[in-house]
């Protein structure tokens, strides 16, 4: 859903990606900057409970994440620095930062263990289906309710609303459970059908 839009937001940062190409850093630098704020976005959420300041500052932490990760495929794209090893780093980091940001909202019991452990599992089963899909040959790109930047956004909103509805977090990681995990059928699904035609 989200992606359509995500390619557009990406157009706006390549006036940026110049700027970080001049300054002499690469798409893996970006990718491993964003693994940073992702760690410590999930640390944050674990202290989230003992604080307002931690609450707030775990999702800006998660949109910095978020913004490197987009960033490095536009220099990446830009400056013909694509690698096979870059996009391994770049699914791999992808992963490790989901597993900081549940973990952090579990630890910072935020929500429910049991619906934060099918969130992250919906949400790396999600990211696993494109991966094995498009190893076969079929796109998955914007299939499926629930991509990577949807998944962010529902986050870093639930977190805000948390401030001013108790609980409004882990209400929000009970959405993810569902979605994403409906997600992977939807992408299941769709690839059952095109691969009857290959």
């Amino acid at each position: 859903m989200l992606t359509r839009l995500k390619k557009k937001v990406q157009a706006l940062l390549v006036s940026q990606a110049y700027l970080i190409h001049r300054a002499g850093l690469s798409p893996n630098h970006l990718s491993f900057i964003g693994l940073i704020f992702a760690a410590l976005s999930g640390i944050y959420y674990s202290q989230a409970n003992s604080s307002n300041f931690f609450m707030i500052g775990a999702p800006i932490l998660l949109v910095i994440s978020g913004y490197f990760d987009a960033l490095d495929g536009v220099l990446a794209r830009e400056y013909d620095q694509i690698t096979k090893l870059g996009g391994f780093l770049d699914s791999l980091f992808d992963r490790y930062t989901d597993v900081f940001i549940f973990l952090g909202i579990i630890v910072g019991d935020l929500c429910h263990p049991f619906w934060g452990i099918v969130a992250l599992t919906g949400s790396l089963l999600v990211s696993y289906t494109r991966a094995r899909s498009e190893a076969g040959g079929i796109r998955m790109e914007t299939v499926g309710l629930t991509e990577r930047a949807e998944r962010i956004l529902i986050i870093v909103i639930a977190s805000l609303l948390n401030l001013f509805v108790a609980y409004a977090l882990g209400w929000g990681i009970v959405l993810l459970a569902v979605l994403t995990n409906i997600t992977v059928l939807q992408r299941a699904y769709h690839f059952y059908k095109r691969s009857k035609d290959i």
